[in-house]
């Protein structure tokens, strides 16, 4: 059988190299993939735009496509999955009415308070004038949202109303992310430990994948601009036994019965971001797709098929479906562009050290092949990702292949995983 992965980064590397380990997969596409998946065996890239519908459609009734996994948002939320059920194609991805629970912040929060979800208290504006003036009813810090997608940028967090001020502008008069920014969000401040829970969903039924933790600031112990993720790491500890059973009971179950009744069954990877407080937890924000760098790590500890596993969503088996985790802990490091999450440069050369060993993995993100050289071609370069008998030693391989890389001005912050390490707490 074929598949075809739709996306180019560190996430469709990942999907793609473990649909190619199936025995039954002879070819696995990527649309458009980047060099990591240029340069895989069983792997092939197609230079098709995700948005043109039509050709992905003749592509796939071409090469008899068994399978479509579309990775990033983007395609989701303006309706790929839709369009190619509608010609007969299988697809794992939710519908352009679910995946508005990623692409519009003012729908998702509306969804919460409707259905019960628990989430920070939050107010919704689509002009400076009126934005500002809820300022001065607020506690500080807070938090400033775009809308819109804004590949996991869009959120920032002011210390008091002056930096809350300056978001509103740079997001409505400077268009820093363009029509994304045309509403904005603005909630409460959650203290606590963020992490991702991932699962399968189909309609009312539900696989949870192995728990993760991401780090999303740009800068070692958390802090500075936030990007779309610096590194990750599985398990995460924060996810204790009763906290896994909370999220599924007060976040996950909610969630697929309010969109059952809002008539938009879900279908594809189900992500909420989480804050952990103690025994509480709030939803920051949920994702229609397998969160990237998550997915990494995740997938280098699933031992079952992952080809097997969209199958039985789409044809609501997975009741009958049973997923099998490696014990072994992985921890995933994004080496990054000089300068992300702002102004980066491209097309750096990349050399890359032999990998031997089948417990570590270089996943690519922004790469491009040009005459056999690997070029970087975007801010989130690599995800080297490694697997440990605990995530001390995951953490140390990962580092170990971190320092196999090298191309002029890169980066990565040096703590991932650290949260993980020296907390102690037993995890699931």
């Amino acid at each position: 059988m074929k598949i075809l992965v739709i996306g180019s980064g560190g996430r469709e590397h990942a999907l793609a190299w473990k649909a190619a380990q199936d025995e039954d997969v002879s070819e696995v596409f990527v649309c458009p993939g980047n060099a990591g998946t240029e340069l895989e065996e069983k792997l092939t890239n197609i230079a098709i735009d995700h948005a043109d519908f039509d050709s992905i459609k003749k592509f796939c009734h071409e090469q008899k496509i068994y399978l479509v996994i579309i990775g990033p948002e983007q395609p989701l939320v303006n309706g790929l999955t839709d369009f190619l059920v509608s010609k007969n194609i299988n697809v794992f991805g939710p519908s352009k009415a679910a995946a508005q629970l990623e692409g519009s912040k003012t729908f998702s929060k509306d969804f919460f308070k409707k259905y019960g979800i628990p989430t920070a208290n939050y107010a919704s504006f689509d002009n400076f004038d009126s934005a500002s003036h809820h300022l001065n009813k607020i506690k500080y810090p807070t938090v400033v949202k775009a809308d819109g997608l804004a590949a996991g940028k869009g959120v920032i967090i002011c210390e008091n109303k002056a930096e809350a001020i300056n978001a509103l502008e740079s997001i409505f008069n400077d268009n820093v992310f363009g029509s994304a920014g045309s509403r904005v969000v603005i909630e409460d401040f959650l203290k606590g430990e963020e992490a991702s829970f991932i699962a399968v969903v189909s309609k009312d039924k539900i696989i949870p994948l192995a728990t993760s933790q991401d780090h999303k600031a740009i800068g070692e112990g958390d802090v500075g601009l936030n990007t779309g993720g610096m590194g990750a790491y599985s398990p995460a500890p924060i996810v204790t036994e009763a906290i896994h059973e909370k999220i599924i009971n007060e976040v996950m179950e909610p969630t697929m019965h309010g969109l059952i009744a809002e008539g938009s069954p879900y279908l594809g990877f189900l992500y909420a971001g989480l804050m952990i407080d103690g025994d509480d937890i709030k939803v920051l924000e949920f994702n229609c797709r397998f969160g990237d760098p998550e997915t990494q790590p995740i997938l280098m500890r699933l031992e079952s098929s992952l080809v097997e596993l969209c199958m039985s969503a789409i044809n609501d088996e997975m009741d009958q479906h049973d997923i099998k985790w490696n014990p072994m802990s992985a921890c995933g490091v994004v080496i990054a562009s000089g300068g992300y999450p702002e102004k980066y440069a491209s097309n750096k050369e990349v050399l890359i050290e032999q990998e031997d060993d089948s417990s570590s993995k270089l996943f690519h993100a922004g790469t491009k092949l040009v005459d056999g050289k690997v070029l970087t071609s975007g801010g989130r370069v690599f995800c080297a990702t490694a697997l440990g008998d605990d995530l001390k030693k995951a953490q140390e391989k990962a580092y170990e292949l971190v320092n196999k890389v090298n191309f002029e001005n890169s980066y990565h912050r040096k703590d991932i995983g650290y949260k993980g390490i020296y907390m102690g707490v037993k995890w699931v």
